[in-house]
């Protein structure tokens, strides 16, 4: 019973999981640059998955620029520096409308939207508005790691005397610290995926590194969606 229990807890867990349309998204995102990595750019099947599942994901994505548009209009949290304030609505503001433009890109795809000429220019902006709000978000990472290493090293001091590791202000912070620097990682990859995406330097930036970068990524992405307490089980 012990063991079915374990069981039916897993899969509850597993359900809720997929049922969240961005972790979906997210694993397709997996499949297509997997797909990419084992085509290379040659025609075959991998190429065929890549290509479908491109296609597909985008239909994830209808409207969902509204998220970072809200994000955008939204007060910011007190005591945020300026430059970090401006560089976070920078990303916000380049990450919707990557996603508004992506939707007249899959407009174009489908064949509803028949100026095929510009939705492949759309399509090359909406890009360099990915690239762009990744290189914001690796800035802001970079600054708001730059703060809690500030803060944390001021608890140390505070906790000089004492086990810092129950401390759980200290334990939370370093939480933090670890998720930014993982979501830098993620971000400072994705960069690379939009110049590989873009073939603005297609003899270094193959597909195989473009499809290599973008898995992970993508896995990246998949954790970073898991709930807590499932993060746990996997540290």
């Amino acid at each position: 019973m012990a063991s079915l229990d374990v069981a039916r807890s897993e899969l509850a867990l597993a359900v809720l999981y997929l049922n969240k349309a961005e972790a979906r998204d997210k694993i397709c995102r997996a499949i297509q640059y997997g797909s990419k990595f084992l085509s290379n750019g040659e025609p075959g099947t991998a190429q065929n998955v890549d290509k479908t599942t491109s296609l597909a994901r985008k239909v994830f994505r209808l409207f969902k620029f509204i998220n970072d548009l809200h994000a955008l209009i939204s007060p910011n949290a007190p005591g945020t520096p300026l430059p970090l304030i401006l560089l976070t609505k920078s990303k916000n503001a380049l990450l919707s409308t990557f996603l508004f433009l992506d939707q007249v890109v899959w407009l174009g795809r489908t064949g509803i939207y028949k100026n095929k000429e510009r939705a492949e220019l759309l399509g090359r902006i909406s890009l360099f508005c990915w690239m762009g709000s990744s290189v914001c978000s690796s800035l802001v990472e970079i600054g708001e790691l730059g703060r809690l290493s500030s803060s944390i090293k001021k608890l140390e001091k505070e906790l000089k005397n004492t086990n810092k590791y129950k401390d759980e202000q200290y334990q939370s912070k370093l939480k933090k610290s670890n998720e930014r620097t993982l979501a830098l990682i993620k971000a400072s990859m994705d960069v690379v995926v939009a110049i590989g995406l873009l073939q603005l330097v297609p003899k270094k930036i193959t597909p195989r590194v473009t499809g290599a970068l973008g898995f992970a990524t993508s896995l990246i992405s998949c954790y970073q969606l898991l709930p807590s307490h499932a993060k746990a089980k996997t540290a």
